[in-house]
Order: C-alpha cells, then sequence, then structure tokens
C-alpha cells in the first residue's frame, strides 16, 4: 500500500472543500462546491488568511509503505473540516413528541430521579478512580524512593555516585517510557491533560474517542506512570478527563467498547443529555482533584459547559460532593483511620492558621504586582508552549518519535534534579516531617536536610505544601531561584509531550517558589522586614498568580484555591491576583488551554460574536446552495446524496418542492432532517411503494434511533437493492418539522448569539417567501474572528 504525503496547495476561497456540517453539493457542472457571497460594503473589511491545504499527493504511491513524510505543513490560521458537531438540539419530529405526550407526570418525576441517580454514580466513580491513581502513585513513588535510597548509600561510599545517577534516571525513563508507549500506539488522545478537549465537547465540538472506556483506562495508567516517573506534571488535570468520561459511560447504561449493554438510562442516549452529565463529570473531577466541590461546579460553569440551567447546577453540585466524599472515605480506609475524612482531594495544600494568614491593606497593591508578573511568566509560558508545539506537529508526529523525546524528557528531568540537589550544599536542620522522607536527606550530614530535594524529590503536591508551610528560613534564596528557572523551562517542555499528565500542580509550584523568594526578598530589603516575615503567604499568591497566568481563569480557580487551603481570608487577594493576571497575560498570548484548542484547528465559539461583525449578514456568511430533500422522497435518490456527500456533512433540509432544470427555485422549509436519522431509516428499510402502501408495517420508534447512537453505521455498510431503490421514503414522521430559521438579513451577531446560545448544528436561512437559500454551521460563523489587522476569515482545510 503506498503513503501518503501531504503537500501545500493555496486556493481560493470559491474552490474549497464543503463546510462540514452542511450539505451544499455541484450545482451543475463546472459549478463550485461552495459559493460565497461576500459583499465589500461592509464598514470593517474581512481580510482573508491564506493558509495550509493538506491534501493527498497523487504521486505517492510511488512512495514505499514504510515512508513518512518528515514535516507536516501546519498552519494554525484555519479551520479542520474533519471535526462534527453534536446535536445538542432536540429533534422534535412525531416520534418524540408522541413519547413526550404518553408520558404521565410520574414517568418525568422518575425521569428526574434517574438524573439525581447517575450523578450520584459519577461522583462514586470519580472519587475511586482518584483513589486509585492516589494510591498507586505513592506504592510505585515509595518503591522507587527505596531504590534509590539503598544504592546511593551503596555507591557513594565506593566513589561511584554517578551510577546512582544513571539508575536514577533509567528509574524515572521506565516509568515515563511505559506511560508514554500505552499513549502514543494505543489511544493519542489520552494525552495530555484532556481539558482543551473537554471544553471542546462542552461547547459542542464532537472530539473523537474523547469519552471512549479505552480512553479512561489509558489516561489513568498513564498519568500514573508520568507522575511515578518525576516528570513536571499533575495527576490533578487528567482527573477532569476521567470524570468526564465516566459520566458519558454511565448516563448511557451501556458499553459501546465491551457491547455490553444494561439496558437502563436509555432515555439519556442522546447528546443533549449526555453534556449534561459530561458537565457534572468534569466538576466531579475537580472536586476529587482539589477537595473542592463548589470550585468544581464553577469551573464547568466557566470552562466548560456552554448551556446552563438551574437544576443541572444541583445536580453538579451533588455529583462534586458525592466524588469528594468518596475520595475521602476510601482514603480513610486506607490509611487505617476509618472516618477520618481529612483528605478532601489529591491535593492537600494544608490548613493556612489563622495567625498566619493575615495581611494589611498596603499589601493588596503588592499582591496586584504579583498578578502582573504571574500574567507575564505565563505569557511567555504559553508563548514558548506554543512553538514547541508547533515544532512538535511538523517533525515529531510518528508514535516512535513521540515516546523517544518522552523518554528524553524523563533524562533530562532527572539528570538536573540529581544534579541540582548535589551541588546546591543546601543543608538545613532537619525537621519531624522533613525525617519521614529519607530522599530529603541526601548529601547532608546527620540531623540535617536538603532544601532543594524538597522541591524535586517529592511529589509535587508535597513541594508546594513545603512551599506554603515551612517556617521562615527553610529555604535558600539562591535555591529557590535555580529551581524556579529550571522547573519553569522542564514544565514548558514536558506539556504536549505524548503522556497523560496535567499543568495545574506544575504552574503551582512554579508560583509558590518565585512567591515565596519574592517574600523572603521583601523582607530582606526593606527595613522593617518583620511585616513581610510570613514568606508562605506570598508563596500561595505567587502560586495563584502563575496558574492564572497560564489557563487565565479567575471565577472558579479562586474558590478552588480558598477551599483547597481552607480559609476564605484571602478570597480577595486571590481573587485580585487572577483577574490581573488575566488581564495582562491576555494582552500578549491567549490561555495555554485556547492555544492548543486553536493549535488543532477546532471550530471553537466563544462566548460572543467578533466585535466588529456587525457588518456581515447571514447572506455573507451561509453555506449555498444546500442540498434538500423533498417530504416524500426516491429512496435511490438518499443513497446518492448520502454516498456522494462527505461524512461530515449531516443535515438536509426537507422543502415542499424541488424542481429539476438549471432554473431551479429553492423550495420552502418544511422541516430538517439529520444523516444519522437517514441511516436508521434505509437500515430498518422504512420505505413506501409509489401507490403509498407500506413495505414495512413494523412502525420505527425512538428506541431504534437511540440503540444506533452514538455510533451510527456508514451508508456503505447499508445495503440497498435495485428494486428498493426505486421505492419512496416518508420523511415526514422523522424529521424536525420546527426547525430554527433565520432571514438572509439577519447580522452575525443576531445569528451567532442564536446558534451559541441554543447549541444548534444546523441553522437554516431563508428569503422573504420562506425558501432554503443556505445554511450556516459552526464552521461558518467560528471562520470569523478579530485578528491583528480587524476581522480576518480563516479558510478550511481537510485536515
Amino acid at each position: 500500500m503506498a503513503s501518503i504525503t501531504k503537500k501545500v496547495s493555496w486556493s481560493s476561497r470559491s474552490d474549497e472543500p464543503g463546510l462540514g456540517e452542511g450539505t451544499p453539493l455541484l450545482n451543475g457542472a463546472g459549478a463550485p462546491r461552495y459559493s460565497r457571497q461576500l459583499s465589500g460594503s461592509g464598514v470593517f473589511p474581512i481580510r482573508r488568511l491564506s493558509t495550509v491545504d493538506l491534501e493527498e499527493d497523487p504521486t505517492a504511491e510511488e512512495e514505499s509503505a514504510t515512508s513518512h513524510p518528515k514535516e507536516i505543513p501546519h498552519n494554525e490560521k484555519l479551520l479542520s473540516l474533519k471535526y462534527e458537531s453534536l446535536d445538542y438540539d432536540n429533534s422534535e419530529n412525531q416520534l418524540f413528541l408522541e413519547e413526550e405526550r404518553r408520558m404521565s407526570y410520574m414517568g418525568f418525576k422518575c425521569l428526574e430521579i434517574s438524573r439525581w441517580v447517575v450523578c450520584a454514580l459519577i461522583g462514586i466513580l470519580t472519587g475511586l478512580i482518584a483513589c486509585f491513581i492516589d494510591i498507586v502513585v505513592e506504592k510505585l513513588a515509595g518503591l522507587k524512593y527505596k531504590v534509590i535510597k539503598e544504592y546511593i548509600e551503596k555507591f557513594t561510599e565506593a566513589g561511584g555516585l554517578s551510577i546512582s545517577l544513571v539508575l536514577w534516571a533509567l528509574l524515572n525513563a521506565t516509568f515515563v517510557i511505559v506511560g508514554s508507549v500505552i499513549v502514543a500506539f494505543f489511544e493519542p488522545i489520552a494525552a495530555g491533560s484532556g481539558i482543551p478537549q473537554i471544553k471542546c465537547y462542552l461547547n459542542g465540538v464532537k472530539i473523537p474517542r474523547v469519552v471512549r472506556l479505552k480512553t479512561l483506562v489509558v489516561k489513568v495508567c498513564g498519568v500514573i506512570c508520568s507522575v511515578a516517573g518525576g516528570l513536571a506534571v499533575g495527576k490533578e488535570g487528567p482527573m477532569i478527563h476521567s470524570g468526564a468520561v465516566v459520566a458519558a459511560g454511565v448516563s448511557q447504561g451501556r458499553s459501546t467498547s465491551l457491547k455490553k449493554d444494561f439496558k437502563i438510562f436509555e432515555y439519556f442516549r442522546r447528546d443533549t443529555e449526555k453534556r449534561d452529565f459530561v458537565s457534572a463529570g468534569a466538576a466531579a473531577g475537580v472536586s476529587a482533584a482539589f477537595g473542592a466541590p463548589v470550585g468544581g461546579v464553577l469551573f464547568s460553569l466557566e470552562e466548560g459547559a456552554s448551556f446552563w440551567n438551574q437544576m443541572l447546577t444541583w445536580r453538579i453540585f451533588f455529583a462534586s460532593m458525592i466524588s469528594t466524599f468518596t475520595l475521602n472515605f476510601f482514603l480513610s480506609i486506607y490509611h487505617k483511620n476509618p472516618g477520618d475524612l481529612s483528605n478532601p482531594g489529591l491535593i492537600n495544600f494544608g490548613r493556612f492558621e489563622s495567625d498566619s494568614v493575615e495581611y494589611n491593606l498596603y499589601e493588596i497593591p503588592v499582591f496586584i504586582g504579583m498578578g502582573a508578573l504571574g500574567g507575564l511568566l505565563g505569557a511567555l509560558f504559553n508563548v514558548l508552549n506554543y512553538w514547541l508545539t508547533i515544532f512538535r506537529i511538523r517533525y515529531i508526529h510518528r508514535p516512535c518519535l513521540q515516546v523517544m523525546e518522552a523518554m528524553l524528557v524523563a533524562a533530562v528531568t532527572a539528570t538536573v534534579s540529581f544534579a541540582m540537589i548535589y551541588f546546591s550544599n543546601d543543608c538545613q536542620p532537619l525537621g519531624q516531617d522533613q525525617a519521614e522522607n529519607y530522599p530529603l536527606q541526601l548529601f547532608c550530614a546527620d540531623g540535617e536536610y536538603n532544601s532543594m530535594a524538597t522541591a524535586f524529590f517529592n511529589t509535587p503536591e508535597r513541594s508546594v505544601r513545603s512551599l506554603f508551610h515551612n517556617p521562615p528560613g527553610s529555604y535558600n534564596p539562591l535555591t529557590l531561584g535555580v529551581f524556579t528557572l529550571s522547573y519553569f523551562f522542564l514544565a514548558c517542555w514536558t506539556y504536549g509531550l505524548t503522556v497523560s499528565a496535567g499543568v495545574f500542580i506544575p504552574s503551582l509550584l512554579i508560583g509558590a517558589a518565585w512567591g515565596r523568594l519574592f517574600g523572603i526578598m521583601l523582607a530582606y530589603i526593606t527595613p522593617y522586614g518583620s511585616i513581610w516575615a510570613d514568606p508562605g503567604k506570598y508563596a500561595l499568591i505567587g502560586a495563584a498568580a502563575q496558574l492564572g497566568g497560564i489557563v487565565r481563569m479567575t471565577l472558579s480557580l479562586t474558590v478552588i484555591l480558598v477551599e483547597a487551603t481552607g480559609n476564605v481570608t484571602y478570597g480577595l487577594p486571590i481573587m485580585l491576583v487572577l483577574m490581573t493576571a488575566k488581564i495582562v497575560g491576555d494582552y500578549f498570548v491567549e490561555g495555554l488551554y485556547d492555544i492548543h484548542i486553536k493549535l488543532q484547528s477546532v471550530p471553537f465559539l466563544h462566548w460572543e460574536a467578533p466585535a466588529t461583525s456587525h457588518a456581515l449578514t447571514a447572506r455573507e456568511v451561509m453555506s449555498s446552495p444546500v442540498t434538500c430533500f423533498n417530504r416524500i422522497e426516491k429512496v435511490g435518490t438518499i443513497v446518492d446524496v448520502l454516498s456522494n456527500t462527505s461524512t461530515n456533512h449531516n443535515g438536509f433540509p426537507v422543502v415542499t418542492r424541488v424542481t429539476d432544470g438549471d432554473n431551479d427555485e429553492p423550495g420552502k422549509i418544511c422541516g430538517l432532517i439529520l444523516r444519522s436519522q437517514l441511516i436508521v431509516l434505509l437500515k430498518h428499510k422504512v420505505f413506501v411503494e409509489r401507490t403509498h402502501s407500506r413495505l414495512n408495517q413494523r412502525k420505527l420508534q425512538l428506541k431504534d434511533f437511540r440503540d444506533a447512537y452514538p455510533r451510527f453505521p456508514p451508508i456503505q455498510s447499508i445495503h440497498v437493492s435495485q428494486d428498493e431503490r426505486e421505492c419512496m421514503m416518508d420523511l415526514s414522521e422523522f424529521m424536525n418539522p420546527t426547525p430554527y430559521t433565520v432571514t438572509q438579513e439577519t447580522s452575525l451577531p443576531r445569528v451567532f448569539k442564536l446558534f451559541r446560545a441554543l447549541g444548534l448544528r444546523h441553522l437554516i436561512v431563508v428569503d422573504s417567501e420562506n425558501r432554503v437559500v443556505g445554511l450556516v454551521t459552526r464552521k461558518d460563523l467560528a471562520r470569523y474572528h478579530l485578528g491583528k489587522h480587524g476581522l480576518e476569515e480563516l479558510q478550511l482545510a481537510q485536515t
């Protein structure tokens, strides 16, 4: 089999392939697949970005099957056609309305109870997964440190310390290689924290394989290996993805991967219901990670869910509380102290005593200044990671290369940490907390510990807690400065590797280090240093500033940190710091998650349309012409249309009349039918003869559509005989007779607001006589954004 190489082709807008959700076809010989009417009369000119369009090279057949392109051209200034939208708008066809009308008041009550039961199950399972990750990481890290202790003692006496270094690097690299191999070769979507993918899913974008059972298994195993391997990562971010996968699976009452159907929760087998449960799963993941149920709810609202209501808030909060309680309960059993619910989340920042968290009014400007510094450092982190990710997309695109890079990062991280501990010679009097962890006592005399080892040889969570709570004088300023610099670049290099890992804890650790250093220097340079005596509070502020500068979260992160520290005293300073970090960081570059969403060319819709887009109307942004079906359509025509259009074309307006000839007039809209619905109808052969007598006496029910959800078979798997092709299909009972429509003179912001607020997949554009003239999809709206030169229009690519 010949390999496929990629080439760069420059195409004009009129020659582009069709948009993903629409159904434009060739309208006569030689006509363009898409025609855009872009009037140049707008006040704000639209700058079209020339883009890289990746397509197959006809010369590729001559290459060997093992050849791979050395470089894959990539341009983030485009939108990918491979991403489809989710059907967040219910199709209110006759089957749906009949089922709703037959359901009694008690039936609706039982459904509501079922939703609460599902949320409880989501919370329990997410808490159990978090507990499993925490225990296994602790066991593996303990085993690794035990081996290192024995060999360091053995080889140090023999003068062969380099052997200990090699062993340390090999142990870390082994864990990382295992984690990288299962991600790169078995489930690449499990790489990273998963937060960008879940944001896209809740925004209405169908990310392939993002909520599969296989993804969950690889995610959990991968994050265990990454953390145990000593990478600059955290296990909190992947918990959000894990909770979302659990929610998507539990809410459907079956596993399509295991081909096991429990025959429960069948009513929830549609995108609308699944979206709400995935929101609850993401919140439960945050709650399990940080012990912050309220913060989990706000995270799901701020960063994830596009659609919200009051009852959903209560159910999500319930799932979050169950999640943190489950984790608490089982960890207390594991620590042989049942009932002691003192471990609210995977990370425990420790309690800030009231006397150590006092701050004065004159410190608020200092905190705001730290927020600005966090915004600058966060912007630098994001820019560096952006260029590194571009390099990875272009050159490190093969699984073998990805595993090799992960192994290299693990070896470099181990070498840097070991070398810095050895050469720092920063020994402090040994306290009770340090005595519990032998690696902290490396290269120091009896009764002393190495403060650099406190930062490097601990799990990141313990390092953050020590920076928050260790007494003044515990850390040498030079140690903190060197650690901040080295860990900053290690974390930046690590995020984006083909491993399951998050950026929350590395960001907090970097910020806590330079925040504590800031507090030490402030006390040193001021004449009255006693008023700045506690560097721990500056470590907390620095951690908030750094994390806010990287991910640009405000409301949810404020509450998460307040809940995780157990003290509301610093609520106002943390809020001011996060707002400042976001404002300063946004001036230079977007947040880290938004950058990675854009690099994947995902058609993500933000909360509002571009500020200068009022000059555009629906006529100028819609896709046209649109393939429509008659209310009663020939089976052969339907099969041909589905076979000849891309699988990305999912919505077909149903009209009252479609005529033949070059002077066709568009038909009047009477409904909308989805590709998935047509495939189910063809599979069950719901045909009628030309005399309108039914060939299939069995009446199709909503259960037939739910059983096929979410993996509808491709049209190529549906066999239709030549005689059946001559039959007719009545779409009246299955189409949505009340689709949302707008007139062609509707402004882009109004179209955007309707599309975004209702979670639509297709928005039909009609003229003054209610005739179909175009179709607006997600990619039509996502193409427009504000750039450096005003309103810009992104191009589309089949990548």
